[in-house]
């Protein structure tokens, strides 16, 4: 649902956008394809992925199909010889390159112990080295261009001490990105390129994090961020440059008054996932996770077990009889169905008032949970402290939500841990 009127502005201009085969770069592209343009679909997916849905050769289709002009190519940003391949074949194709979206990256939210230095290297081969290769690269043609654009996909560049202490390799990779921005709108001045970041508000609904969490009604669709993208790319770059932009507020300052189209269900537009590395109020308030008047579908999540809504409500209950508590409702919900959907055994390690092990194992027999260890190896460990345990499981607070803001720490797999969504939703429908 697109809420920006397509100008022709892009007609006939070339835009090489990197991890273009689904997601957010997709949808940049098809974007620029109403206006007639010519997309370099620069991607690593030449075969169908097994879970994610898209090629480039897929996604050139659909650019063709709106009216544009598609190159698809092989790339990994990692490697230089494929990105000049890719380069030099836009040139042989469309004469030249007009726009750069750096949008491929990589992402693992995990704390330093957590981090293993191969999921380092590919964050930071990918989000920073990839978008200053990319850059450079693509300098030359761009120098040619009079309406020469270099858009990453990148947050603000925003120092709270927060953003770096809850996932500190991630954040320097992203922050790598933004400070490309930075150093090369100054740089590239008196080439007449505008270099800009975009960031999104709020959580994206893409097909990787749909695989992740199983749940993207809480996220705006990528419509909103390829508007948003759309607006900026049709500026004069010459004075549009060095900004850190976010969506909705370049679709505001465009005139879009009325955000709701873009959420993915409607009744949750009040209650969106926010996004990371903002610290506007409500940002803030998300990603202490003290999320208020949640709507969603995680609301009410075991409330309606009998007990259990005096047992959570009580301001001054004693500590110790939450989580048993929950744990009683939970063995009640058990069955070889949901054992069958979820294939995990989960154990979580409590902190605080309520100190202890707990499991859940959703991977064998018809299920089973309770205190202490699980009798099967743990495919995902989750250490949180007492409330925030009890206010996920009473859907005050979701778990991808808790991760992302760093109040939850997952080390084991971390798809399986994100099914945690799902299986709340399975639970509570036994309820």
């Amino acid at each position: 649902m697109s809420l920006v009127a397509n100008t022709g502005k892009l007609a006939g201009r070339t835009l090489f956008i990197t991890g273009a085969s689904r997601g957010i770069g997709k949808a940049i592209a098809l974007k620029a394809a109403k206006d007639g343009a010519n997309v370099v679909v620069a991607a690593k997916t030449a075969q169908p992925h097994p879970k994610l849905p898209g090629t480039i050769y897929s996604a050139a289709e659909e650019i063709e199909a709106l009216g544009g002009k598609a190159l698809p190519c092989v790339v990994d940003v990692r490697d230089e010889k494929q990105v000049q391949k890719a380069i030099d074949d836009a040139i042989k194709k469309f004469n030249g390159i007009d726009i750069l979206i750096n949008n491929a990256s990589a992402i693992s939210l995990t704390g330093t112990a957590e981090t293993d230095m191969k999921r380092y290297d590919l964050m930071h081969n990918i989000n920073t080295r990839g978008t200053y290769l990319v850059s450079k690269l693509c300098l030359p043609l761009l120098k040619n261009s009079n309406h020469a654009h270099i858009l990453n996909l990148s947050p603000p560049l925003n120092m709270n001490p927060y953003w770096f202490s809850i996932h500190v390799a991630y954040t320097m990779a992203k922050y790598g990105m933004s400070m490309c921005v930075l150093g090369m709108s100054e740089e590239f001045k008196p080439f007449n390129i505008g270099v800009n970041a975009l960031w999104p508000k709020t959580a994206i609904a893409t097909a990787a994090i749909e695989m992740l969490t199983g749940d993207t009604s809480t996220s705006r669709k990528p419509d909103i961020v390829s508007d948003a993208a759309y607006v900026m790319l049709c500026k004069d770059p010459k004075t549009y440059t060095g900004n850190f932009a976010i969506d909705e507020d370049v679709l505001k300052a465009a005139g879009v008054k009325d955000l709701t189209p873009y959420a993915c269900d409607p009744k949750n537009v009040n209650n969106l996932l926010l996004d990371g590395f903002l610290d506007d109020p409500a940002s803030v308030s998300h990603n202490k996770a003290t999320v208020s008047n949640v709507d969603n579908l995680l609301l009410d999540f075991f409330l309606d077990v009998p007990g259990a809504p005096k047992l959570m409500e009580k301001k001054g209950a004693a500590a110790d009889g939450q989580i048993p508590a929950l744990f009683q409702s939970i063995s009640k919900t058990l069955t070889p169905e949901l054992v069958k959907k979820t294939q995990a055994v989960y154990q979580f390690n409590v902190k605080g008032k309520e100190e202890g092990v707990w499991h859940i194992d959703l991977k064998n027999g018809a299920g089973a949970c309770g205190q202490g260890e699980p009798s099967n190896a743990p495919d995902a460990t989750l250490t949180m402290d007492t409330q925030n345990f009890a206010d996920m499981f009473t859907g005050k607070l979701k778990p991808t939500t808790a991760f992302m803001m760093g109040k939850l720490k997952i080390s084991g797999d971390l798809q399986k841990a994100m099914k945690l969504e799902k299986m709340m939703k399975s639970l509570k429908s036994k309820l």
